[in-house]
């Protein structure tokens, strides 16, 4: 055998032992592909998207955020994320400092609306109460939290004379049009109140009927219609239970309710919707915080 021979004999064996052992260009290749598929992160579940939101600067503003986050997570559709978006996210999201956003999550922790683990991020609790008090301070957010989080049924709704006890209200209206819902708790399916609303022709004329059985009135009105609502005129009082709210909720015959009356006025201070329901007085109370400035 020549030596010319025996050095291509030599590197004959010694591709073939790269190929083998898995060494050279091409094992290093593979090697490196392996090692990029054991280094790729697990991708997480996209987060809960929450409402958005207008600040108002004269309340403050943890109780805003905590209030829109509340009303997001208990209208949210069945197949939504339980995954919070991180604090630094949230914060950007409603245009707050990560502080003004770590206190309203810790208000909706001490509800047991979410839970925070550390390391993995905030969670929608499952079981979140549906059914709490809720304290008022003015915000509209409020309003639609308080509506917010349990199955709805529309019972009917139409065009109507105008009440005679609403008369003030729709001054230049001769009919409104009437909303009858009822809700009722998810899991227990035990109805918890009926409402009635009295909503302006014009305004009604632009409401989808399926959208108020997902939506609190006062979300559809501002989110969907697109009403700029103004004010809303907030009087609780009890009340003993009539035939019809006694039939719906299941209570006995003049048995105590709480009866709530909600007037919204959009920025031309006409009134757009007067609300009245009927909530089971061993299911709800209602507190008022008034703020000194």
């Amino acid at each position: 055998m020549t030596e010319s021979q025996e050095r291509a004999g030599a590197d004959a064996r010694r591709t073939d032992g790269d190929a083998t052992t898995g060494t050279g260009t091409d094992g290093d290749a593979i090697a490196g592909a392996g090692a990029d598929a054991r280094a790729a992160p697990v991708p997480h579940p996209p987060a809960f998207a929450p409402d958005s939101l207008v600040l108002n600067r004269k309340l403050p503003l943890w109780y805003q955020v905590s209030q829109s986050l509340r009303a997001s997570i208990l209208g949210r559709p069945q197949d939504a994320s339980a995954r919070l978006p991180t604090e630094e996210q949230l914060a950007a999201h409603y245009g707050v400092s990560v502080l003004t956003m770590r206190q309203a999550l810790k208000e909706l922790e001490t509800e047991g609306l979410i839970s925070r683990h550390r390391r993995r991020g905030t969670f929608i609790e499952p079981r979140a109460r549906r059914v709490s008090p809720v304290r008022l301070l003015g915000s509209v957010d409020a309003i639609v939290a308080q509506q917010s989080g349990e199955a709805t049924t529309v019972l009917g709704h139409g065009p109507t004379a105008v009440p005679g006890d609403l008369a003030e209200f729709f001054p230049d209206c001769a009919e409104v049009t009437c909303y009858r819902r009822l809700r009722r708790d998810e899991e227990s399916d035990e109805p918890t109140n009926w409402a009635e609303n009295a909503v302006r022709p014009d305004i009604a004329a632009r409401i989808d009927v399926a959208d108020l059985e997902r939506w609190p009135m006062t979300k559809v009105l501002r989110d969907v219609v697109g009403v700029r609502i103004s004010r809303i005129t907030d009087t609780v009082e009890a009340r003993l239970a009539d035939p019809a709210t006694a039939e719906l909720l299941r209570v006995p015959l003049l048995s105590p309710i709480l009866h709530y009356t909600g007037v919204t006025y959009d920025e031309e201070g006409r009134v757009v919707d007067v609300a009245r329901i009927r909530y089971r007085g061993d299911r709800f109370s209602f507190s008022v915080t008034v703020e000194a400035h």
